[in-house]
């Protein structure tokens, strides 16, 4: 064990800190690392000594100054890291901490049998890569033990033979198992070699044959052999929720699944992987499965074979993907690359970006450090501000969390950072409310190569109204009429000067809009300001159909100990002071009121009144004196305070990662939805009303799932919808995306969509062709 040396304090070099929470933090100063407990140093050690800093951990969570999982996440390991050395210092102290990490000695490595199967495919020829997907492991575990491989060469995969177990079916079977489990299950989508079509795709293996039966591929999960399961279909007839696949190619084409796989990598040997979980995550939001405790209420085999699987995750299950997710923290990063993908996709639109921020309130027992005025509710109340950027169409492009008590004039500046990075060096006119006036953000944004758009704040000279001119024109096919004055206008001293079009409603208010460009039409440039309504509109459906404002878990991360915040107890006083002046001001009317009642006869003199009304006015007088009191106790009281000054329980704020990850995952839903109404419009002549109603029927309609003869392409053909009508627009919606050839995440099966015919509806009366049977149409239902 190292020798642990005395920490000289002050040091030269700078410190670098980690917050392990609100009380306890980790400071690295040159090669030694000192743990502070409310300020005070309370163990330090070296920084290469590893059994000073397990006992470090150790000693954090036994004392109760922090959790598992706030000591894990500083220290970077996991919490199951920190119950072993927990119980290691319990059975043997300080020496038992100082066991050797790694594989324990004299275990093997490898069984012998799996070695000699290993060498036996090799033999004859077969590359690293067939016999990491044949054995269910990865490539770089058959090339530690054998080397690397020769080129590759095209050989057919066959079932891998499984070990038998004790209990349970084995990973490894017989030919003549294989062959009995496919008899029994005749119409299961067939498992074939598990080539990917290419290296962006991997397509996983599977060793069951029966598509409502996975216990072989449970196995491998549970042996550490799985990273995610195979989708495995069986053909069957009114599936519940089929239409919803038809969203595949819109959720393929955002690049979820792709870019998730570049960032995450996976989350470990699990059935239900990164892809399987993105894609129940992507599902439940277009079902309209708001939380993953709904998922109580569905039947784990109907939704499982949506999937693809014999039942879908758990509550729980999916709760822990989530977490194993957030703690990569990859979600800001994750949304970049979506954004930059959507930029790539759609850039006509990216023309005007309205920026707004979203009040999420708290109404949990914690006490956030956040509060936010909830403009829907009119009061201030302990929130949180999640910023979303939507494009010209009104989609959103891009979520970001706000900081702690950022207006929207603090907060541009990193917002603005993040549109240039997304949509590169073309020119963006910014759209947003008041909540970002400011004159010298304006200048800012200008000399960075942003335009500015937006509604101008405070009182300003009335513009008489023989001046405003009467506009008429069609934008995104609405008709615009408007009467507008147009002058520019300077701030700064001057040197700041910009374009002011006013609008002259029909009661006679003057709304005053501030812009930037020049080139525009005064119509055009009232139209894109008024559009910003689009982007509430979109607030209040997330809010409806997605639940947006939802809390995702009740984990909780330490603030920045610098970071100063509202004085509690200034506060508190603020309370008092109100309530005091409330007295005063009862007591003073009380008064009043008995001064202008006073008989003069009775009482003639203010002496007389005064001795008639002592009490009262004793209570007046004590009332001034606690209103004073109070006031003189809050002058000594600072009005901001940092962080660090407060106690534990004083100041917390909620974990964003999983939230921030969950809203990613929702607006990839909600542009799948926007991708197929444009797909829908010119079949649907009410689109622009009744486009996401017909969605939501579309998705929850059931269908039949069936394979081709070749057992290459999987065919979903969904049941009528409420009226012929629909039923066409649909049909219609199929034929397009049934051109796209899409395949199945983790498969080699491609998706054909149809409609079933909506049934020809007639009268029927005594005598007619249709009573009789000789015709199958009869007179039209008026």
């Amino acid at each position: 064990m190292s020798t642990q040396q005395a920490l000289a304090l002050p040091s030269p070099a700078p410190s670098n800190s980690v917050i392990i929470n609100a009380r306890c933090s980790l400071r690295t100063e040159a090669d030694q690392r000192v743990i502070v407990v409310a300020g005070l140093p309370v163990h330090h050690y070296r920084a290469e000594d590893k059994v000073a800093e397990a006992y470090a951990m150790v000693f954090l969570v036994e004392s109760g100054f922090a959790q598992q999982t706030d000591v894990a996440q500083a220290f970077g390991i996991s919490v199951r890291t920190i119950r072993r050395y927990q119980e290691r210092y319990a059975d043997g102290g300080m020496v038992a901490l100082g066991r050797e990490e790694g594989w324990r000695r004299g275990r093997r490595r490898i069984s012998a049998k799996r070695l000699r199967s290993i060498e036996a495919l090799k033999s004859q020829g077969m590359s690293n890569r067939a016999i990491a997907h044949r054995l269910g492991v990865s490539e770089n575990a058959i090339r530690k033990l054998i080397g690397p491989s020769k080129p590759p060469q095209s050989a057919q995969l066959a079932l891998p033979p499984v070990p038998a177990a004790i209990g349970a079916p084995s990973a490894t079977s017989t030919a003549e198992d294989a062959r009995s489990a496919e008899e029994k299950t005749e119409g299961c989508h067939p498992v074939t070699a598990p080539e990917a079509a290419n290296d962006d795709e991997p397509v996983p293996m599977s060793l069951d044959r029966d598509a409502g039966d996975r216990t072989l591929d449970r196995q491998l999960a549970y042996l550490g052999l799985l990273d995610d399961a195979a989708p495995l279909f069986c053909e069957g007839s009114s599936v519940p929720g089929a239409g919803v696949l038809l969203a595949l190619p819109c959720l393929i084409e955002s690049g979820l699944f792709r870019i998730s796989r570049k960032l995450y990598g996976d989350i470990g040997p699990a059935f239900y992987g990164l892809r399987t979980t993105l894609l129940t995550l992507l599902l439940m939001a277009l079902l309209r499965i708001k939380r993953p405790e709904h998922l109580k209420e569905k039947d784990p085999a109907a939704f499982g074979r949506l999937l693809g699987l014999d039942r879908a995750p758990e509550v729980k299950t999916l709760r822990r993907r989530l977490t194993r997710l957030a703690a990569q923290h990859c979600a800001e990063q994750l949304g970049a690359e979506l954004a930059r993908v959507r930029v790539d996709q759609r850039g006509h639109l990216m023309g005007f970006l309205y920026v707004d921020g979203h009040v999420r309130a708290y109404h949990g027992e914690r006490q956030i450090s956040s509060n936010a005025y909830v403009a829907r509710r009119h009061l201030a109340m302990p929130a949180s501000t999640d910023y979303w950027i939507n494009d010209s169409s009104g989609d959103p492009l891009l979520v970001i969390t706000g900081e702690v008590d950022a207006a929207l004039t603090k907060a541009m500046p990193r917002l603005l950072r993040e549109v240039r990075e997304v949509v590169g060096e073309r020119k963006v006119t910014i759209v947003f409310d008041r909540g970002g006036w400011s004159p010298k953000l304006f200048a800012a944004m200008i000399k960075d190569g942003f335009d500015v758009l937006t509604y101008r704040k405070g009182h300003c000279r009335r513009i008489n109204e023989r001046r405003f001119i009467r506009r008429r024109a069609t934008f995104d096919g609405r008709l615009v009429d408007y009467l507008l004055h147009d002058e520019p206008v300077r701030f700064l001293s001057g040197s700041l000067r910009l374009r002011q079009v006013t609008r002259l409603c029909d009661t006679g208010h003057q709304t005053h809009v501030i812009t930037s460009r020049w080139d525009l039409r005064d119509i055009e440039v009232a139209y894109r300001m008024f559009d910003r309504w689009r982007q509430e509109n979109f607030f209040k459906y997330m809010r409806e159909e997605f639940l947006l404002d939802a809390l995702v878990d009740y984990q909780i991360e330490p603030e920045d100990p610098t970071r100063t915040i509202r004085n509690p107890e200034r506060r508190a006083l603020d309370k008092e002071i109100r309530a005091a002046r409330a007295d005063v001001a009862r007591l003073e009317q009380e008064l009043g009121a008995a001064a202008a009642s006073n008989a003069e006869q009775r009482r003639p003199t203010m002496r007389g009144f005064k001795i008639a009304h002592g009490k009262l006015g004793k209570q007046l007088r004590k009332a001034r004196a606690r209103v004073s009191q109070l006031c003189d106790q809050r002058r000594s009281v600072p009005k901001r305070v940092e962080v660090r000054d407060l106690n534990e329980r004083a100041v917390v704020k909620l974990a964003t990662e999983r939230k921030h990850l969950t809203d990613i995952i929702k607006m990839v839903a909600y542009q799948a939805e926007s991708d197929l109404i444009a797909l829908l419009r010119p079949h649907y002549a009410r689109v622009d009303q009744e486009g996401r109603t017909l969605l939501h029927e579309l998705f929850t309609t059931a269908g039949d799932i069936c394979f081709s003869d070749t057992d290459t392409e999987l065919n979903i053909t969904l049941a009528p919808l409420s009226s012929p009508h629909r039923t066409h627009a649909a049909q219609a919606l199929c034929e397009i995306l049934d051109k796209t050839a899409t395949i199945f995440p983790g498969s080699r099966l491609r998706v054909r969509f149809a409609m079933r015919p909506p049934r020809r509806i007639g009268l029927a009366f005594p005598g007619s062709p249709v009573e009789r049977g000789t015709a199958t149409a009869g007179v039209p239902v008026p």
